[in-house]
């Protein structure tokens, strides 16, 4: 008899073990929202002495596929585009009409936009509907980005759907390659401003060079660039930092950590390479 109750409760000590140990690793394992979340930052919007105004700017999209209607900033609705199996959905000609007509009863003009492709936007929210299988991402106009004066901060809803039953076993990484069919995260702007000046000065170095004299000593010319670092998938945190140096700034959520750079991410997923943008 006591045998049997030792073995019964040895039982019942392992079950517990292991009840406590995947609820432990549940509790640790970052929830979709989250992880897209720490992908696409949105941006927080205030107000100015002229009007609405970026406080904090997010991760700036660039537009890739045309067709995303958008209304202004002070519009309380927002009629949202879908994105469906690679195809932009816009809202019909027929309830833009009718949406223009609603805002005309209140002595308002309905103006609504269509986002050129190039455009480049901030993500101002993300939704993940599990039950309908659905992500939705609000954007606003980047319109420092788009070079817009006066400001617009024209706003969109986008709904990805995705198939039946599809979220619940989609990770991130692949919630990101459908939306980045769409939005493709812009990391080129700093870049292309620095392109600018240090081509400025690379024309003064050369008429320095033409104008110097036969008794002068010329300049040194540069000798080869070096091999650029190579980031592969499956690669491990030690090799990405020896290959790119230490990281601005760490997301760690748990399974999934990006290291964060000036003009790219790297995103791992149980301590592997598993996309870099």
């Amino acid at each position: 008899m006591r045998c049997a109750l030792k073995i019964a409760a040895q039982i019942f000590v392992s079950i517990l073990v292991i009840v406590l140990s995947w609820s432990t690793a549940m509790a640790q394992a970052p929830t979709l929202d989250e992880q897209l979340r720490a992908q696409y930052k949105v941006v927080k919007m205030g107000s100015d002495s002229h009007g609405p105004a970026v406080v904090e700017a997010g991760t700036v999209l660039k537009i890739q596929k045309g067709g995303i209607l958008s209304v202004p900033y002070s519009d309380v609705s927002v009629t949202p585009t879908h994105y469906q199996n690679g195809q932009v959905k816009t809202p019909n000609a027929l309830f833009q009409k009718g949406l223009g007509f609603g805002m005309k009863k209140f002595g308002k003009e309905q103006n609504t936009h269509l986002f050129p492709v190039g455009d480049k936007v901030y993500p101002s929210h993300i939704d993940v509907n599990a039950n309908k299988d659905t992500v939705t991402m609000g954007i606003i106009a980047c319109d420092s980005c788009n070079n817009t004066n006066p400001t617009t901060f024209f706003k969109a809803d986008v709904v990805f759907q995705f198939a039946k039953g599809a979220l619940a076993k989609t990770n991130a990484s692949e919630v990101e390659d459908t939306i980045g069919q769409l939005f493709a995260i812009d990391e080129g702007g700093d870049q292309q401003g620095g392109g600018d000046q240090q081509g400025g000065n690379g024309g003064q170095g050369n008429n320095q060079t033409a104008q110097a004299g036969p008794g002068q000593q010329q300049p040194q010319q540069p000798g080869p660039p070096p091999e650029p670092a190579q980031i592969e998938k499956g690669q491990t945190p030690d090799q990405v930092k020896g290959a790119l140096g230490p990281p601005d700034k760490i997301v760690n959520l748990g399974a999934k950590q990006i290291f964060v750079y000036k003009d790219l991410k790297v995103t791992f997923v149980n301590g592997k390479v598993t996309d870099v943008q």
